[in-house]
């Protein structure tokens, strides 16, 4: 379940990955038929917290806050790849994941779960500035340099600032369906989904589709999931070669056509689980799988879970979150 969710403020937190956090869990949304969340703001330290570049944040919750929370967010600070974290809040983390709780990091705040030993034997990612910087800090963390998120249930973490984004969504959509992470994304004005596994950085600033064959087809695709796509059609419907097709279909989108198809099949999976009743080969089928047992299989590797378990843990969050 995700229902309470605290963010920690050490000081010289940036406001910008502070307020995706916020914008993501600490807006009311319920007159659009989206789940709240009982959210707070927790003071490591003094309960008026410095932010980068100049202003106080003051909070009336302290690290007690934390003992309650389903989800625990750490934002980036200044200097957090170098500095030391109070160690009252480090235990309180371990503690909550003890206890079933997750925590999310968004770009350097994986550092203060690294201090924690939260990422010993872990995938992890940060900043790709930094990620020598926490590999050689923690070194039993297995550190993943290029990636966007990395989701090692209990323990989230993204690189840079937009990738906080993708993490949280990411994480939202697990819990509680891509239509809540869908609706919470359309608000923000940001594409609902990135997988974690894409490349940090690309060549341009990434857009939902750039060039405009491209946008073009992968409208088409996405309309068409049932049929059979191989990447020589898509590129043909573009106009370009295969070659020329997936070379700038990543500097566009940071991964690749068939990555990008396979997740585009996975998330319609979700949306027919979520709100019909058809068997996993129906499903399989209007999503372009060759039968369950190969949509079984990649929703095993993207979700870490089958269709169907998949299924009743949605259908039961549905029935129990108000109103939703």
């Amino acid at each position: 379940m995700l229902k309470n969710v605290a963010a920690v403020l050490l000081e010289d937190v940036h406001p910008f990955e502070l307020g995706v956090i916020c914008e993501v869990f600490g807006i009311d949304r319920q007159e659009e038929g989206l789940p709240a969340y009982d959210f707070a703001l927790v003071a490591a330290e003094s309960p008026s917290v410095r932010a980068v570049p100049g202003f106080t944040i003051s909070t009336p919750h302290g690290l007690d806050r934390l003992e309650e929370a389903d989800l625990i967010a750490i934002p980036v600070g200044d200097d957090f790849h170098t500095r030391d974290f109070p160690p009252a809040l480090l235990e309180a983390l371990r503690r909550a994941v003890a206890r079933g709780a997750r925590v999310l990091s968004v770009c350097v705040g994986a550092f203060v779960l690294g201090a924690a030993g939260l990422l010993d034997g872990r995938r992890c990612t940060t900043h790709w500035r930094y990620a020598d910087a926490l590999a050689r800090r923690y070194p039993r963390a297995r550190v993943e340099p290029g990636v966007l998120y990395v989701d090692e249930d209990p323990v989230l973490t993204s690189a840079g600032t937009s990738a906080g984004i993708d993490a949280c969504l990411h994480l939202v959509r697990r819990l509680q369906g891509s239509e809540v992470a869908n609706a919470i994304a359309r608000r923000m004005v940001v594409p609902p989904h990135r997988e974690g596994g894409q490349a940090q950085y690309v060549e341009r600033p990434v857009a939902r589709y750039g060039e405009d064959g491209i946008r073009e087809v992968l409208v088409w695709a996405e309309k068409n999931l049932h049929l059979e796509i191989s990447v020589d059609q898509l590129a043909a419907r573009a106009s370009m070669s295969p070659r020329t097709f997936a070379r700038r279909f990543r500097t566009e989108t940071g991964t690749t056509p068939y990555r990008w198809l396979l997740a585009q099949r996975v998330l319609g999976a979700q949306r027919l689980l979520e709100s019909t009743d058809e068997t996993v080969e129906v499903v399989a089928a209007r999503t372009g799988f060759a039968n369950g047992a190969a949509l079984r299989h990649q929703f095993v590797r993207s979700l870490d879970t089958t269709p169907h378990a998949y299924r009743r843990a949605f259908r039961g969050r549905a029935a129990n979150t108000t109103p939703y």
